[in-house]
């Protein structure tokens, strides 16, 4: 079975380095033993640098890496880049240049690393509509449900991976969200997959098409997450799905 992690944080410097306790991650080398360690195949994100919101060469610098790290680990990453509604004329040039360089993922999007907050937020309008129109998939970290309704809402025809399941009442309304909004999906990164039998009841609650593997690697440790994922009594078609077909429908062959 191969394995795509659709959420990591490559770097290209300590800086962008992400994971509290992750400094033994020192390189890409070490990154990439470490996910084929746990059985990863490819993986698929953004670099991410803390972000003041004013200067758009900084957030550019991040997609330029992600870039090169895609051109050094081609048969290993994806990536994903940033967009701002600081910066509406920026973006959409990005937008488009990622498109003609064949690259459909934005994000994991961190608003609260990136200084701004809302998805549904007038400022973004016109740079989601054209995500929408190229056919971009968006992976966005989780605000309040109400402008993640909005913003589902808004954009009918955008891919929209909401990262993190969470837990309890939250799990719940991510699932209530998949179910209501064609366009929505989750990754399985962060909190929530500690929680045995989360992955069986989501699955029996939205289906096998719409949830993806991931991790938040180099914050959360990847092995657990595949473990996780394999100790739930899954069925090998539900487990491929998961672990590779939704990652590629949704990200590398769009």
């Amino acid at each position: 079975m191969i394995i795509i992690d659709a959420h990591v944080h490559p770097f290209e410097v300590l800086s962008q380095r992400t994971g509290r306790y992750s400094q033994h991650v020192t390189d890409m080398e070490v990154f990439r033993e470490d996910l084929e360690r746990a059985g990863i195949s490819h993986c698929c994100g953004s670099v991410i640098e803390k972000f003041d919101g004013n200067d758009w060469s900084v957030l550019q610098n991040m997609n330029n890496a992600a870039l090169r790290l895609w051109e050094q680990y081609k048969d290993f990453y994806t990536p994903g880049f940033h967009i701002h509604p600081n910066f509406v004329r920026e973006s959409c040039e990005e937008i488009e240049r990622m498109d003609k360089a064949g690259v459909k993922l934005i994000g994991e999007l961190v608003p609260y690393s990136m200084n701004w907050s809302s998805y549904a937020c007038r400022e973004a309008e016109e740079i989601f509509t054209l995500s929408q129109e190229k056919g971009m998939t968006v992976n966005v970290h989780p605000s309040t449900d109400q402008d993640l309704e909005e913003f589902a809402s808004k954009y009918p025809k955008l891919d929209i991976i909401v990262a993190h399941p969470r837990d309890g009442a939250d799990y719940a309304e991510n699932l209530a969200r998949i179910q209501r909004h064609e366009n929505v999906y989750l990754d399985l990164s962060g909190t929530g997959l500690f929680r045995y039998g989360m992955l069986r009841y989501g699955l029996d609650k939205v289906g096998k098409e719409r949830i993806l593997f991931g991790t938040d690697y180099p914050i959360c440790n990847p092995g657990m997450y595949v473990e996780a994922v394999l100790f739930e009594k899954l069925s090998d078609d539900e487990l491929e799905y998961v672990m590779e077909k939704n990652a590629r429908r949704l990200i590398l062959e769009k």
